[in-house]
């Protein structure tokens, strides 16, 4: 079956996972393997979580900030189908309790690279490795909502997010004759090393919507900003 079929038509679905070896990016590569997916999952170094065997592909050495790393990932799979979903789930919160006018200027701008730039610069080096009627998914926030924000706090963290959201909504516009869709994707709050152990939801539960939510997106094109549970979240 051809690569440039349809992704809905594919035999066997297959995903990207940048950022794989804990926490969302563990649990979405653990969920797509789980449904039958081949999963070519990213990570910064070797994850004794992650083990390349059947369907999964683990490729190490990934830094989203190193734009010689992501173009050395781009040459290493060139040969292979394209995907059906693309999703960069990499992101940071350094110091994310600290106000942002107090942070020092270095992590405001690490920050900024990592949530908001280096994602961007990813999908524009990866757009043409989406199958056509797949999806680009980048892992974003509620808290990236300019119009949800009205108590304040983790205000870098809200600033990288609500900039991605912006960065990627301009993306698509450049590419108005894309094939394929982008879902910006607020996981909701999850225990993870990030949400803290107050968070409403584990892992398990939140990538399992997230994943019924981007299956149920396969062919459709346009920009959305969604939650776990498929709600669309304000801009």
């Amino acid at each position: 079956m051809s690569d440039t079929e349809p992704a809905g038509r594919q035999s066997v679905r297959r995903a990207l996972v940048v950022g794989a070896s804990r926490g969302l990016g563990l649990g979405l590569t653990r969920e797509l393997l789980s449904q039958g997916w081949e999963v070519t999952a990213t990570v910064r170094r070797p994850s004794p979580d992650l083990a390349s065997h059947g369907g999964l592909r683990v490729e190490s050495g990934l830094d989203i900030d190193d734009d010689a790393a992501v173009a050395a990932l781009h040459a290493t799979l060139a040969d292979q189908p394209r995907f059906d979903l693309i999703f960069v789930v990499a992101g940071v919160a350094t110091q994310a309790g600290t106000p942002a006018g107090q942070l020092d200027r270095a992590i405001l701008a690490s920050v900024y690279q990592t949530n908001a730039v280096s994602p961007i610069r990813f999908a524009e080096r990866f757009h043409n490795r989406i199958a056509d009627g797949g999806l680009l998914a980048l892992m974003t926030s509620k808290l990236g909502s300019v119009s949800l924000n009205r108590g304040g706090g983790w205000g870098s963290y809200r600033a990288s997010k609500a900039a991605l959201n912006t960065l990627a909504r301009s993306f698509y516009g450049q590419h108005p004759k894309a094939s394929w869709g982008l879902v910006l994707m607020h996981p909701g709050w999850v225990r993870t090393d990030m949400g803290g152990k107050r968070a409403t939801l584990d892992v398990e539960t939140s990538v399992r919507g997230m994943v019924a939510v981007l299956d149920a997106r396969l062919g459709q094109r346009g920009c959305v900003f969604l939650d776990h549970e498929g709600e669309t979240v304000p801009w």
